[in-house]
């Protein structure tokens, strides 16, 4: 508002002393000063106060002096004399008349017919006119604003404009707003006066004089202003009149910038409240301009940023103007640009007009204190130029130039200057337009890869700005244009629109003047490795950089070995993990397994050694992280399952890289390591889960489910006080200790419960002493007690080190014979053959505790086994094909192994494996002669299920919980996982046979066994009559164990097959078959009533065929095949009278007479008795 230029405002010192109502301070006032005042000081004296203290009585004195000097306090107190509510109602009455004139100003009722001007009028009017004529045009304007939309407009007013009434209008206006605060809102007369010409001087003054009023009055003024004030006269008018009210009140200029960022509306305020900004302390190393239009720009509220870059997109539109906001901004950005620039570099200070270009030639370094600001300044011209689309002009471009090419100080801040200098290159190339420029941009990249080392030690840091050098090389290399672009918003810290094509320049420099692929490939192996590499180091580390070259196969193209710089970053490792490392492991692997071309098959990397590896899990003088030691694992079971799964590719190149041996990997603690893992998953990030996938797929026997279930902690205060206080237990007192055995067991007892508190990586020192006393675990009266507790703490080991374990308890079980050859197995004898596990003392198949570990271990081999066989088949299956493709060259007729084949051979190894794995265990099952002397049966387990009647036999003595029952639940227990794993076994298992003495102990405590349902229709039809007698017995104990309507349908197709059977079958294979399975059909009606009819039919036909052939040998001196009809027709009637079911008796037939009979007589008696059976069940059901 230039039209107030010469009228004095009120100054600051004279607002601070009017809030605080310091009188000393006001009596300081020069006259001008005091006049502008004097209509609230003169409202103070007359008014009657609310403060009644006697320290305000003496400041009203004071006030009432200093005014008794002043002449224009008499038409103040004049004015304060009229009837103010008489002056309300006629201005309200005028307020409705125009409302219903709409607007019009035809008529007045404070304001009768105007002889002459408003200027006059004022001058010849009493104090009640001037009031009325004052209001009246404020009400007129007030009201046209309203009525306006929000489109400003000035309105001529000759009583606003007169500078020889301007401070009696002013008076007026004070008073009025004072005394009719209803009527007049002082933000609403804020507004008004926007409007008219010297509004904003007239607006100081009303707030000036209603002190308590700025902060309301301000966000009024910013709430309705404009979005983009410089666009229009009016939002320039807003902003003009808040900046004099701030200047007038500057403590409070940061609220009120802040409200113009809360609200959006007034960009050039803020920008205009920040350059009139003085802070306190000067020396701030970031100037308020910098902080503020940075934060604008920075933010994260992505509604202030579009706000604040439309302003600046907006302002350059406009031709440069002095008086512009935006172009004060950018002087004074650019004056704080040259101040900070070596002197060396530019001494010219900018002015209005051209710059001239002065000493660019000079390369002194950026002064220390200078580094941050100088940094915040590049960010911010980032952000203008790249989210706000600021054009730089020649003069701000070459400053810019000469401060991103200056050389700072070896200290962090100057590492990040280096660095936001770079990339604010690669993000704004056009910066570089002229030869000259482009040619000292070159200079100062060469003295960055000069100086990287020096900064790097000298400033302390890990990430340096030669690592983003070599990054940016490698990208622009593989034509990663993309990269180079996230790379350099991530270290800018925002997100900029930067065209690819933009960089073709840069590009063009960086691949043939500075790094060409050779040269970064031999800097990089050079670079150190960051030392204690972990997430928490951030920025761009050497890391990254080979990382990408390993991608783009620079080493191997230029034949530059990176083996050593890989393995030496592993080592100096630590959690939290960093990203960068499990993509760095496989990029290194693909290398070194795929060659970089066709045409070059050998151009790979070299895998590490197997001395390094061991190395990093021996334990020696240096002793490596649990992070290394997890990589290194991650490395070596990656690098196995990658070598597998390109075996094709590979035998089709003639190439065959080397395989780590088994040896090594038998040392590696992979289940203990992978344990540790297990707790420290949220530092390791995803490798944790990477190992277990590896794991579970070539060592499956590491992953057992039981495992992980037994693996847990000792908790409870007990055990871990307990545990705090134990006394260190040597190893070598161990193993005497178990040789005393059995008098020296309490003492044994001991041990082993201090040894149970231990957690199981703590028990590793004690594992060879305890698998070497094995074998006196076996010893008759050996305490139950500890031999749990021994199994107890195999099982603990069994978490940490499993295949060690393994091969040293097996090898501790052999029988005492192979023990005097020693005969030692190694770990891949054992996945080679799992069967050799059973091969041990045959004292341990009737102690549970250690049958319990030998299931475990059989288990455990059983799956390697399969995953050995599969690797095996992988291993050579190509590179055989190969050479035999190769031979046969030439040769016709000679046919390839065709690789199913193969497969198949292998599936069948597998399959004969476990089949005789389970076979042999269920040898186990049986009782041998002692224990059938004793009494112990294998039916024991389905007591209940046969027997005439149900009626249960004598249990043995000793009763269920014998060794044997035992070992029997145990081996039950693993054939039951090993069926559902595989159903394919149960089905081979039962194709082949085993004892029927089995049947009821299989059927019972195998629940799996329901399988067999699905296939005994096919075991029926084998021609083998083992097989058919089998699949009758197995399916009697099933329809007893699982009546379900599948069982119902398998019995009558049986019963069918026996009706069958009995037409084609010879006399002697006759005797043969039935006399085993008739006794099943009762099984058969006691689960199935339905099938009685049935089976009475089938015994009545072969009950005939069997007597015809007696009868043409011999007079059948017994009518038997009549009881057989009685028996079928009416079996009830062989109750007694009083309706109590009797036992049904046979005619008693002695041993020899059985015995020397015909066999058709035997099977006669033999059908008879199972139709006795049946009915005795039938009748003790009822």
């Amino acid at each position: 508002m230039g039209d107030s230029a010469g009228l004095q405002f009120v100054s600051s010192y004279a607002f601070e002393a009017m809030q605080k109502v310091d009188v000393v301070r006001l009596a300081a006032l020069s006259d001008p000063e005091l006049r502008l005042l004097l209509p609230c000081l003169v409202r103070m004296a007359l008014c009657a106060p609310a403060d009644q203290s006697q320290s305000w009585a003496q400041d009203k004195k004071l006030i009432l002096r200093l005014l008794s000097g002043v002449e224009a306090v008499n038409s103040i107190v004049a004015l304060l004399s009229v009837d103010f509510h008489a002056l309300e109602q006629d201005a309200r009455k005028e307020q409705q008349l125009r409302h219903k004139a709409g607007g019009s100003n035809a008529e007045s009722i404070l304001v009768s017919q105007l002889q002459h001007g408003l200027t006059l009028e004022f001058e010849h009017s009493d104090p009640l006119r001037r009031l009325r004529l004052t209001l009246s045009e404020l009400l007129a304007i007030m009201n046209k604003v309203a009525d306006s939309n929000g489109e400003f407009f000035l309105k001529s007013s000759e009583l606003f404009e007169s500078p020889v009434y301007l401070e009696e209008v002013a008076d007026v206006l004070c008073i009025l707003q004072a005394e009719l605060p209803s009527l007049l809102p002082i933000v609403d007369v804020a507004e008004a006066l926007l409007h008219v010409r010297n509004g904003d001087w007239f607006l100081c003054l009303l707030v000036a004089n209603v002190p308590d009023s700025f902060n309301e009055v301000c966000r009024g003024l910013i709430k309705n202003g404009e979005r983009q004030d410089e666009e229009s006269v009016g939002g320039r008018r807003r902003t003009e009149a808040l900046r004099q009210l701030c200047q007038m009140n500057p403590s409070q200029a940061l609220n009120i910038r802040a409200m113009v960022v809360e609200e959006c509306h007034l960009p050039g305020l803020g920008v205009a409240l920040t350059l009139d900004y003085k802070p306190d302390a000067a020396d701030e190393a970031v100037s308020p301009l910098v902080s503020y239009v940075s934060g604008l720009l920075l933010g994260t509220n992505s509604k202030v940023r579009t706000w604040f870059s439309m302003f600046i997109r907006n302002g350059q539109q406009r031709k440069r103007e002095s008086s512009s906001v935006l172009w004060q901004m950018r002087r004074q950005l650019l004056l704080e640009l040259v101040a900070i620039l070596p002197r060396s570099r530019s001494t010219h200070v900018p002015n209005d007009g051209d710059v001239e270009e002065e000493g660019g030639s000079g390369y002194s370094g950026l002064r220390e204190e200078h580094v941050v600001k100088a940094s915040a300044l590049l960010r911010l011209y980032c952000a203008l130029m790249g989210i706000a689309g600021l054009r730089p002009t020649d003069e701000e471009a070459e400053q810019l130039l000469q401060l991103m090419t200056s050389r700072p100080p070896a200290t962090p801040a100057g590492v990040r200057f280096v660095s936001l200098s770079f990339c604010k290159l690669l993000a704004f190339p056009t910066l570089v337009s002229t030869p000259e420029q482009e040619q000292l941009m070159v200079m100062w990249l060469s003295w960055m890869i000069k100086e990287e080392e020096y900064f790097e030690s000298a400033a302390g840091v890990s990430a340096s700005f030669g690592e983003m050098l070599l990054l940016v090389a490698m990208y622009f290399h593989s034509n990663q244009l993309s990269s180079i672009i996230e790379l350099v918003c991530s270290t800018l810290g925002m997100k900029i629109a930067i065209k690819p094509s933009s960089l073709s320049k840069m590009k063009t420099i960086f691949t043939q003047e500075i790094f060409t692929e050779q040269v970064v490939t031999a800097h990089a192996v050079r670079v150190a490795v960051t030392n204690n590499l972990s997430a928490n180091i951030t920025g761009f580390l050497p890391i990254h950089c080979i990382y990408q070259l390993l991608r783009s196969r620079a080493f191997t193209k230029h034949k530059v070995s990176i083996k050593d710089w890989i393995y030496r970053q592993l080592c100096e490792t630590t959690t939290p993990i960093h990203t960068q490392l499990i993509p760095l492991i496989d990029a290194y692997i693909n290398s070194i397994l795929t060659p970089a071309s066709k045409a070059n098959p050998e151009a790979t990397n070299q895998p590490i050694t197997e001395q390094e590896i061991l190395n990093v899990f021996q334990t020696g003088r240096q002793r490596y992280s649990i992070t290394t030691q997890l990589l290194i694992l991650y490395y070596i079971l990656s690098y196995e399952e990658n070598l597998l799964a390109s075996t094709k590719q590979l035998a089709l190149m003639q190439k065959k890289p080397k395989s780590y041996s088994a040896a090594l990997m038998d040392q590696i603690p992979i289940k203990y390591l992978v344990t540790q893992a297990q707790g420290l998953q949220q530092e390791l990030g995803g490798l944790h889960s990477a190992l277990l996938r590896l794991l579970a797929t070539n060592y499956p026997h590491l992953c057992l489910v039981e495992d992980w279930v037994c693996a847990e902690e000792v908790t409870g205060t007990l055990p871990l006080l307990r545990k705090m206080m134990l006394p260190k237990i040597k190893a070598h007192v161990f193993l005497p200790a178990f040789q005393k055995l059995p008098s020296g067991s309490p003492r044994l007892m001991r041990i082993l419960e201090h040894l149970t508190l231990l957690s199981p990586g703590d028990l590793i020192p004690y594992a060879e002493a305890l698998t070497a006393s094995m074998a006196l675990l076996l010893e008759p009266a050996v305490p139950r007690r500890i031999l749990q507790t021994a199994n107890k703490l195999w099982m603990g080991l069994n978490t940490v080190m499993p295949r060690r374990l393994w091969v040293m308890t097996v090898n501790a079980l052999q029988p005492s014979a192979k023990l005097l050859r020693q005969q030692r197995y190694t770990q891949n004898d054992l996945m080679v053959d799992p069967l050799i596990v059973l091969r041990c003392d045959q004292r341990v198949y009737r102690c549970p505790p250690v049958m319990d570990i030998v299931l475990h271990m059989l288990n455990g081999y059983l799956l390697a086994s399969k995953a050995y066989l599969q690797c095996h088949l992988k291993e050579t299956a190509d590179f055989d094909r190969q050479s035999q493709t190769v031979s046969s060259l030439g040769v016709p007729g000679q046919p390839d192994t065709p690789e199913v084949t193969r497969e198949e051979l292998k599936n069948a190894l597998l399959s004969a494996q476990d089949s005789a794995a389970v076979q042999i265990l269920l040898e186990v099952c049986l009782p041998s002669s002692e224990e059938q002397q004793l009494g112990a049966t294998t039916d024991s387990l389905l007591r209940s299920i046969r027997g005439p009647g149900g009626v249960e036999a004598a249990e043995p003595e000793g009763g269920l919980l014998s060794d044997l029952r035992e070992v029997q639940c145990l081996i039950c227990c693993l054939l039951h996982q090993m069926f559902i794993a595989d159903p394919n076994i149960a089905k081979l298992v039962h194709f082949q046979g085993y004892p029927q003495a089995l049947l009821p102990l299989t059927v019972a405590g195998i629940p799996s066994i329901h399988i067999c349902l699905d296939f005994i229709p096919e075991l029926l039809a084998q021609p083998q009559l083992e097989k058919q007698i089998f699949a009758i017995q197995l399916l009697s104990y099933l329809c007893t164990q699982y009546a379900l309507p599948k069982s119902l349908s398998v019995a009558r197709l049986a019963i069918s097959v026996m009706g069958t059977l009995l037409t084609v079958l010879t006399r002697a294979k006759r005797f043969l078959f039935f006399m085993p399975t008739l006794p099943c059909l009762v099984a058969f009606c006691q689960a199935f009533p339905p099938l009685y009819d049935d089976v009475a039919a089938l015994l009545v036909q072969v009950g005939q065929v069997c007597s015809s052939d007696v009868a043409t040998k011999a007079r059948d001196i017994d009518p038997f095949i009549a009881r057989l009809q009685y028996l079928k027709e009416k079996p009830l009637e062989a109750v007694v009278s009083g309706g109590r079911p009797c036992k049904l008796t046979l005619p008693q037939k002695t041993a020899e007479e059985l015995g020397g009979a015909d066999p058709d007589v035997q099977l006669c008696y033999c059908i008879e008795a199972t139709f006795m059976d049946i009915i005795s069940c039938t009748l003790h059901g009822l």
